[in-house]
């Protein structure tokens, strides 16, 4: 008997939709009609088991039995587990040869085979396969099944995930540990939680909250050429030479009032020369389908919803109403073959979605957009609708706003791109050069799936079409004082963004490159539950829109070694990974290294003097120790 094992229910569904009939089902594993058996983990059936199974003390925090490092790693059934992992012992029991149906990434890979691992299934009774599913369409399943490997042949992507996941435990555990006995003895009676993920994530907020109370405003200036032509004015703006720099700021702002009214002063009644002149239309493709964390951030700026919010609600359109697919995705493009399946997409949005049926009417199913590449999906596609339909009525109305972004980011892959005019006149006057430019909508194309922006009052600048010589006279120069503003507050909008695009943080060129081509820190299925750990231990808080760093967030940030709070740990840990995935790097050398490492964090922890930092602060109230930090909470 062949048995299949699988990531998540839906992907055994999917797999044994590909193989012959008749399928019985039953709790937690299908029968096909060859014989064949599919059954499936739910996430981890297993986890890192607390300190203390390793030895009983561990249980009471002591600063004394740091650090502990494990000499023989043990995994224990989650609670939530343990009856599906009871079923896939029963099921292995009888199987003849096994097929590994892991998502085709490094998690995936550890999650299936440490369950084949703890389950003891003897490996040589038949060589282990490996089903390498990308889309769950039908033809493409079947595909796969006709093309799967020896599983041995990604034992160094499952090391990478095992190191990952060891590592996470003895750093984020150890530390905490060390952190929060610190702190005790600087009388603060809380937990203090530390992780590869969730400290760096804290120092940023940290960091801006400071910045903006720290912020002084200081007033730069800005000088405009009016330029009457016809009965219309040309507002051109001075961009200052490079002999301008020692009175600029980093940002090439000019900070010498002075500067500005002399230049303004010199050019008042001067010819203004046109030295360039262009016109140039260009095409803006619709924006990708959704990634989970693409999704997560239109939906805080358009709904105000949290991380976690969105992703619960994404779940239930996934699990519950069967409408969208797999939630939990860090890619933005589709397989080739599911542009076959537009129509029916299609069909099924405008059954559903009132909102959106003129959009489903005006899309153009022949239209191909950038999204549809094979080479670029990852181990899941892109969020879209599904093909089912839904009655108007049926989703809650917080999921018929997460539905209506999916299914309208699916519907403007299937309009024209939009259309601009930019244009821009450089004029010399008196020396100097300034520029007006404007940029008109031709033609919206997508856009017009979309709200317009707020209206201004303020009209569209001039920039008529004039010959390269032309000779105007500048009637005036303007100086307009502005003021350097501070850092926005984080939203949960803008502290995704940051988390997505965290290379920005690094200043090392190496490490930006790695954090650039891993998007960021943390998972798409992680970072909402990091962002609610950090809520809940009251190391950030909310404010209506804006998230703040606590007291005790601060305070922590403020205590610990700087290279704990910024992500370049991330980065390198990342490098060392990526290399061990691809069997250039060893796993022992990385593990020991680490050990070193945590050995030296301990020592200096052991040795320091309580932080002033956390002296006098409150502990939350009410709040249960998590001695067990989790996996997903990095």
């Amino acid at each position: 008997m062949r048995v299949f094992i699988a990531e998540k229910p839906s992907l055994g569904r999917a797999i044994a939709a590909a193989l012959p009939g008749p399928h019985r089902q039953y709790p937690g594993y299908i029968e096909v009609g060859n014989g064949d058996i599919i059954t499936w983990c739910i996430g981890h059936l297993l986890e890192q088991v607390p300190p203390d199974a390793y030895n009983p003390r561990y249980k009471r925090w002591s600063m004394l039995d740091l650090p502990i490092v494990p000499e023989q790693w043990k995994l224990a059934p989650r609670k939530s587990s343990t009856k599906q992992l009871a079923v896939v012992r029963k099921i292995l029991k009888s199987a003849s040869s096994l097929v590994h149906a892991g998502d085709p990434d490094r998690e995936g890979q550890l999650l299936v085979d440490e369950v084949i691992h703890y389950l003891r299934f003897p490996v040589n009774r038949a060589p282990i396969q490996r089903l390498l599913l990308r889309d769950l369409n039908p033809s493409a399943v079947s595909r796969a099944l006709q093309n799967m490997k020896n599983n041995r042949e990604f034992a160094s992507l499952s090391v990478s995930a095992l190191a990952r996941s060891r590592a996470d435990w003895l750093y984020g555990m150890n530390m905490s540990r060390a952190y929060t006995l610190l702190g005790q003895k600087a009388g603060y009676q809380g937990v203090l939680s530390v992780g590869r993920v969730q400290t760096p994530i804290l120092g940023l907020v940290v960091r801006r909250d400071e910045e903006i109370e720290n912020f002084v405003a200081k007033p730069f200036y800005i000088v405009d050429a009016h330029i009457p032509h016809e009965s219309k004015v040309i507002v051109a703006r001075w961009k200052p030479s490079e002999a301008c720099q020692p009175w600029q700021d980093e940002a090439g702002r000019v900070l010498k009032r002075e500067l500005a009214v002399q230049v303004a002063t010199k050019i008042t009644k001067q010819p203004a020369t046109v030295v360039e002149c262009t016109r140039r239309q260009s095409k803006q493709a619709p924006p990708l389908p959704y990634s989970l964390s693409a999704l997560q951030i239109d939906a805080a700026k358009r709904y105000s919803m949290t991380a976690a919010d969105v992703l619960a609600t994404c779940q239930s359109l996934y699990e519950k109403h069967k409408v969208i697919t797999y939630p939990r995705s860090d890619c933005r493009y589709l397989p080739e073959e599911h542009f076959g399946e537009a129509k029916t997409v299609l069909r099924a949005i405008g059954h559903g979605c009132h909102a959106l049926k003129a959009a489903v009417s005006g899309a153009n199913t022949s239209l191909r957009s950038k999204a549809w590449d094979d080479k670029k999906v990852s181990a899941h596609h892109a969020i879209i609708p599904s093909s089912k339909q839904f009655e108007p009525g049926s989703l809650s109305s917080r999921e018929q706003k997460i539905y209506q972004l999916i299914a309208r980011q699916y519907l403007i892959q299937f309009y024209d791109s939009a259309l601009s005019m930019q244009a821009s006149l450089v004029f010399s006057i008196s020396g100097g050069s300034f520029v007006a430019n404007t940029i008109t909508l031709l033609s919206p194309g997508w856009r017009v799936l979309f709200p317009p922006p707020r209206k201004t009052d303020k009209p569209a600048a001039y920039v008529p079409e004039l010959a390269q010589g032309t000779e105007l006279l500048c009637t005036k120069g303007v100086v307009l004082e502005k003021s350097t503003e501070a850092p926005k507050p984080f939203t949960e909008a803008t502290l995704l963004q940051a988390t997505t695009g965290i290379a920005r943080y690094v200043k090392n060129n190496e490490l930006r490159k790695i954090l650039r081509d891993t998007d960021g820190i943390g998972t798409e299925a992680t970072r909402a539950g990091i962002f609610e750990t950090l809520f809940r231990r009251e190391l950030l808080l909310r404010a209506k829109s804006s998230i703040h760093a606590t007291p005790a967030g601060r305070a922590l940030i403020a205590a610990l070694p700087a290279a704990a709070s910024y992500p370049d740990m991330t980065a390198e840990w990342e490098q060392k990974l990526s290399q061990m995935a691809q069997g250039q790097c060893d796993y022992h050398p990385f593990m020991s290294a680490l050990e070193t490492h945590i050995g030296e964090l301990m020592n200096d922890v052991q040795s320091a003097s309580p932080p002033e930092s956390l002296r006098n602060l409150k502990a939350p109230v009410n709040k249960k120790r998590n001695t067990r930090p989790r996996r997903s909470k990095r």
